[in-house]
């Protein structure tokens, strides 16, 4: 038994015979399940790259050999072996273990990602600087299956395919899931890879001997060739082996070690088991089990029970929408590979035909979207903001640029929690508000959510992206019912007061009116619901009361709604009242609870009502 808490450095598998790496699989599943059941996280694409993971360094030397991990949440086995187990209780928590690869946690990270499918592309950059300095190591890029539906892999592997004079390696991790099920003919064209019989029985074939095992190899490339079953890899011009078993660690040491002899750009699919080892993940095929809050094991129930009268945000538009539908045939969600995420699991069983999953293809999501809405079709695109920075020229060129009718779902916006930096949605606001023709929003409550929606989907014909956090909200039916219609672009004024302006939206508008009875402020609090366009009207008579104005943000502050404002009063004259910007500063924002990172930069309830005092009781200016 190797005590899993003293592992410093991944060379001690050298050592291991078969038998003891398996012995050591099944001791990390069980470290993996009891460590991520008290923190959450990722949990099912761990289980199933246990063997994988030992195999990979049992036969390559991290950190000189590169090991690059698409994404990255697949890499806690990673992280163990390189001598993190005994940081797991910190996994996803503030200032502790990330749920992903940082470059700063350690040398065996060489390459950090949130979002997937750059693995092959990093892959090609390392070899090339491998080449450049005459370096001899190996670059080994480890991809799931659904990070090939991307455009970024496939211009890689083109760009890989015709180059004789570096040796990448990607290793083809095929669990035939994303988060959820693949799709698209790339999956098909998997599943027929993976039912070969004349492929499958020449890879398995032993009357071989095993001194000729690379010529057995070239025999039933040959055969697989016979049998038309070449794949999309050759076609490319990389060398393919496999598929194999990717639970059996003799086997992969095998094929890891044969491709690691060969002198160009290489592909070994691996067959593995999403979940592998724990029965409520493996039989899961929606996605439930890719990450996950803290559960007790032996049931899968959460351990901590969310209040009945409560929804997320994205089961709240995911309602609404679903409302859409049932009236509307020609509805369309467009959505690419998160329907359980975005609470759209309901709505796909009600109505398979009315919601189209491109995979993880953002890009491709937003301008299919255009294309539907500029044939007059009512469509929805739900994109989590920290993913629809993928599609940006998308959104720009193809949407915006033609003023199609598209309402996009910005979900995850501002905060995240555990998934940290590369899934903050921070900059949505920046990066869409200074596109022409674009309008920005963001709800209250549930039925100022819905009441916006009614405006993006019945009442203005130009692109609107609809934003809403990852948070829980409480749920009342007969406030919807008694819901605001809202015809045009506005502000309102929740609170009146005599010595200080408070501008806020989303749900700092609860938290700001929660903050003002409580500590007695004589504020007056506007509700910006409309981040773009700005209330001009309501601008002007704020600039006429001449009282000092702070902008609460839930993103940047660079770029944001204070910067608009700042922008709306420029143009009405000389701006001669305070005016402060209280959002996250100009950098990336680590992972962990709100309310730790939101002390830790100084934007939570006790430095606002420090900036608070500090303004009204300036002096008067003579």
């Amino acid at each position: 038994m190797i005590d899993l808490l003293n592992i410093t450095h991944p060379e001690f598998l050298k050592k291991l015979t078969v038998a003891e790496m398996d012995e050591l699989a099944a001791q990390i599943r069980s470290f993996l399940l009891e460590q991520v059941s008290h923190t959450g996280g990722h949990l099912s694409s761990n289980l199933g790259i246990v063997e994988l993971t030992i195999a990979l360094h049992h036969v390559f030397d991290s950190p000189n050999d590169k090991l690059i991990f698409d994404v990255g949440h697949q890499a806690y086995v990673h992280k163990i072996l390189t001598g993190r187990a005994k940081d797991f209780p910190t996994l996803r928590q503030y200032q502790g273990l990330s749920g992903y690869l940082r470059r700063e946690e350690s040398v065996h990270d060489c390459w950090e990602a949130g979002h997937s499918s750059t693995a092959i592309a990093a892959l090609a950059g390392f070899e090339l600087a491998k080449k450049m300095n005459g370096e001899t190591h190996k670059v080994i890029a480890v991809v799931g299956d659904g990070s090939l539906n991307s455009g970024l892999s496939f211009e890689a592997i083109n760009f890989l395919g015709h180059r004789d004079d570096i040796s990448p390696i990607i290793i083809l991790n095929d669990n035939e899931m994303s988060i959820s099920k693949n799709v698209g003919s790339f999956a098909k064209l998997l599943n027929s890879m993976r039912a070969s019989k004349t492929y499958v029985k020449a890879a398995k074939s032993t009357r071989i001997p095993r001194c000729l095992r690379d010529l057995k190899i070239r025999i039933a490339n040959m055969l697989r060739g016979f049998a038309k079953n070449m794949t999309v890899f050759d076609a490319f011009g990389l060398k393919y082996y496999g598929p194999i078993d990717g639970h059996n660690i003799k086997t992969l040491v095998k094929y890891l070690r044969l491709v690691r002899q060969r002198n160009c750009p290489t592909v070994l699919h691996v067959i593995t088991k999403k979940g592998k080892g724990y029965p409520l993940a493996e039989n899961d095929h929606l996605g439930m089990w890719h990450g996950v809050d803290p559960f007790v094991p032996d049931t899968g129930l959460p351990k901590h029970h969310k209040p009945e009268d409560s929804l997320t945000w994205s089961q709240v538009v995911s309602q609404y929408v679903y409302e859409e539908a049932a009236k509307n045939p020609d509805f369309r969600v467009i959505i690419p590979a998160m329907i359980n995420g975005s609470g759209l699991r309901k709505f796909q069983e009600d109505f398979p035909d009315q919601i189209i999953d491109v995979g993880i293809c953002e890009a491709f999501a937003v301008c299919l979207s255009g294309a539907i809405a500029i044939n007059h079709k009512s469509v929805f695109v739900p994109i989590y903001s920290s993913f629809l920075q993928r599609a940006y020229d998308q959104v720009i060129h193809d949407v915006a640029r033609q003023k199609l009718h598209v309402v996009l779902g910005i979900d995850r916006a501002g905060l995240v929690g555990g998934d940290g930096e590369t899934h903050q949605g921070l900059y949505d606001i920046a990066y869409l508000r200074h596109i022409p023709n674009i309008e920005i929003v963001q709800g209250k409550d549930v039925s100022e959510t819905y009441a916006l929606l009614d405006y993006a989907f019945h009442h203005t014909s130009l692109p609107i992206a609809i934003r809403y956090s990852r948070n829980r909200t409480h749920f009342n039916q007969d406030q919807i019912a008694q819901r605001e219609t809202i015809t045009q672009p506005s502000w309102t004024e929740e609170v009146s007061g005599q010595s200080i302006i408070i501008i806020a939206y989303g749900e700092n508008i609860p938290r700001m009116t929660a903050l003002i009875e409580r500590h007695s402020l004589d504020a007056t609090l506007i509700n910006a619901r409309f981040l773009k366009p700005c209330d001009h009207d309501m601008l002007q008579r704020l600039h006429l009361m001449h009282l000092p104005i702070i902008v609460v943000e839930d993103s940047s502050r660079v770029g944001g709604l204070g910067s608009a404002v700042l922008e709306t009063l420029s143009d009405l004259g000389n701006i001669d009242v305070p005016i402060k910007i209280f959002g996250l500063p100009d950098r990336f924002i680590e992972h962990g609870d709100a309310t730790s990172v939101m002390k830790h930069h100084a934007v939570d309830d006790e430095h606002l009502l420090e900036l608070i005092h500090a303004l009204t009781l300036m002096p008067d200016k003579e």
